[in-house]
């Protein structure tokens, strides 16, 4: 519904060109957007009979035209849930300031403002609600055939516009300008494939529902277009800066009062709750796609409000990039919006027509034809839409569409390759015992060493402490207090001079135990209060990194809380060892020298 905002204007800023000539055409042009409208209305109510269980394009594509098409109508409804937040704010937003036209200037800010909105509200898992959307959304028809019955009435506009946009150089009226009007408007036809992608949401029947919403929907915004253009052929409306086309006919028709308000509030509302519905799709669409190993398995997760947040965070960031790169213009982005559409359009009639050659139910053969029909001119909308709209930022999407694809491709043969080394599918053989050496890297004779220690006992029978000496520093001190505690496991001193903590135990692990299961025990110090968190050295952080990247080794991180008192161990007092009493000859056990043995094992 709310694209009657900006579909008419997009046919007018084009036709402009040609001066008052150009504007004349303006309802024939919309009078067939509203013919294909109709073609459209007639083939997805095919669509949601043969496919009741939703998905649209892509259940249609990877049902009956394989999976990399399927990809194709993916990456499209992508590009369009995105570009559906990015217009619809923006078009609010245009809305709003050709209200109140102070905020002009500040378009871009507003715009963010209400796309951070949006999306906070979304993370905290907002619901969509059809009670919830119906009063704006009955508000906002209204308003619009209250628009289009009273300026049908008026023998000349209440009010009008000055500030006219229409270039200097007039064109002639060609075939081109038609085609590249058509094309502008054609985005006044992004929704109509909404409804066979959330078939499962209707009330039972579900498929007679939705079908019959699906008429409903081309009906109204069939009449709506064609009552505003026929409105701007009577009112001789042109392009203005810094306000919208619907706003001039609002004004013309009900003047600058309390009628012009409600109209521009119910559109900005409305396209609000329409950039939202894309927080409902988007992110179920990339739960879709990650099941089906096509995008990074996150995109699958829900919070504990039920929130898909990595597909709401996905979709707020690339919203947010369009919005900064085009200024927050609404004219900007429109062109763009109907490609991805149109591609998915005819996706959808494509597969349906190979749908109904193959089942051969009741009537395939007129069903068939009418979606071969659809097919035929959406793909032909498609190619002017990208040839006319080519140098003016479709670039961009016929760049980004195989992008998409391709990346997804990668995501998926990734996936395939983690299942071959997994052997998904197949029987495993019987779990066995190995020969498991668990290392604790110690520091000093602490608790933490204590809580460490034992944590490597718990896991294994075979456990090693590693104390890395670090530069000027002598192991004497240290094995000093380490055979007073003896706390009966083997120490090993590594030289880590040159290389430090993370390198050196790589090496070790590597050089050493190449051929045995490791586990590597790493303790930290978790302070209590937030601020405390920047006080230790975080060096297990920087451990845990090279060695999960580095060797094949098991890290497990345990965390000591400040705080937190362990009973100690009678008879075994903890020494304090000071850095500045060690001397500096440093011996390593792990290039071939003796172990220093705790006293007494």
């Amino acid at each position: 519904m709310a694209s009657v905002s900006y579909g008419p204007e997009a046919i007018v800023l084009v036709l402009a060109v040609a001066g008052g000539a150009g504007l004349g055409y303006t309802l024939p042009v919309t009078l067939a957007i509203a013919a294909l409208l109709a073609v459209l209305v007639a083939s997805y109510r095919q669509l949601i009979a043969a496919f009741p269980n939703g998905g649209g394009a892509y259940a249609v594509a990877r049902a009956r035209l394989g999976h990399r098409t399927g990809l194709v109508a993916a990456a499209a409804l992508v590009i369009d849930y995105i570009l559906n937040v990015a217009v619809s704010i923006a078009a609010g937003v245009a809305a709003l300031t050709s209200a109140f036209p102070a905020l002009l200037p500040h378009t871009v800010w507003i715009c963010l403002a209400v796309l951070v909105g949006i999306t906070a509200l979304n993370l905290r898992g907002i619901a969509d609600s059809a009670r919830a959307f119906m009063v704006p959304t009955a508000v906002f028809v209204l308003s619009i055939f209250t628009v289009i019955i009273a300026g049908l009435l008026r023998s000349e506009p209440l009010s009008t516009t000055e500030g006219t946009a229409v270039a200097a150089n007039v064109q002639t009226v060609g075939v081109l300008l038609l085609l590249k009007a058509f094309s502008s408007g054609c985005a006044a036809l992004t929704g109509v494939e909404a409804i066979a992608n959330a078939v499962p949401s209707f009330r039972e029947p579900r498929v007679k529902s939705a079908q019959r919403a699906e008429v409903a929907l081309g009906i109204l915004l069939g009449t709506m277009l064609i009552g505003l253009a026929v409105l701007i052929g009577k009112f001789a409306l042109h392009p203005a800066e810094g306000t919208t086309v619907l706003s001039q006919l609002t004004e013309a028709s009900l003047g600058h009062g309390f009628g012009y308000y409600v109209v521009q509030f119910a559109t900005v509302l409305l396209l609000a709750l329409a950039a939202n519905t894309s927080y409902g799709g988007l992110p179920t669409l990339m739960r879709l796609l990650a099941d089906d190993n096509c995008l990074p398995h996150r995109f699958a997760l829900r919070t504990a409000r039920e929130v898909y947040r990595y597909g709401v965070l996905a979709l707020g960031l690339f919203a947010a990039v369009l919005l900064i790169g085009s200024r927050g213009s609404m004219n900007a982005l429109v062109p763009l919006f109907a490609i991805g559409v149109f591609v998915g359009f005819t996706i959808a009639q494509a597969g349906l027509v190979r749908h109904w050659l193959l089942t051969r139910a009741a009537g395939w053969r007129w069903r068939a034809c009418l979606n071969g029909l659809g097919a035929t001119l959406t793909a032909v909308a498609a190619l002017v839409t990208t040839a006319m709209k080519l140098t003016e930022g479709a670039w961009l999407i016929v760049v980004a569409l195989p992008l998409i694809v391709f990346l997804m491709e990668r995501v998926r043969a990734a996936y395939a390759a983690i299942g071959d080394r997994l052997h998904l599918g197949e029987v495993p053989a019987a779990p066995a015992a190995q020969g498991t050496v668990v290392l604790v890297p110690v520091a000093e004779v602490s608790e933490l060493s204590r809580e460490a220690i034992s944590a490597g006992l718990s896991i294994g029978s075979d456990v090693v402490a590693v104390r890395v000496c670090p530069t000027g520093e002598s192991p004497r001190a240290f094995t000093k207090a380490w055979e007073a505690w003896h706390p009966g496991v083997r120490l090993v001193l590594l030289d880590g001079a040159e290389e430090g903590l993370a390198p050196t135990m790589v090496r070790y692990i590597n050089n050493k135990l190449a051929d045995r299961r490791v586990v590597v025990v790493i303790g930290e110090v978790e302070p209590g209060s937030g601020w405390q968190r920047i006080l230790p050295n975080h060096r297990g952080d920087e451990l845990d990194r090279s060695l999960r990247r580095e060797t094949d080794a098991v890290v497990c991180r345990l965390r000591l809380r400040v705080g937190r008192s362990v009973p100690q161990q009678p008879g075994q007092p903890l020494l304090d060892h000071r850095r500045d009493q060690v001397p500096a000859a440093i011996e390593d056990p792990a290039l071939g020298q003796r172990p220093a043995e705790p006293r007494g094992r």
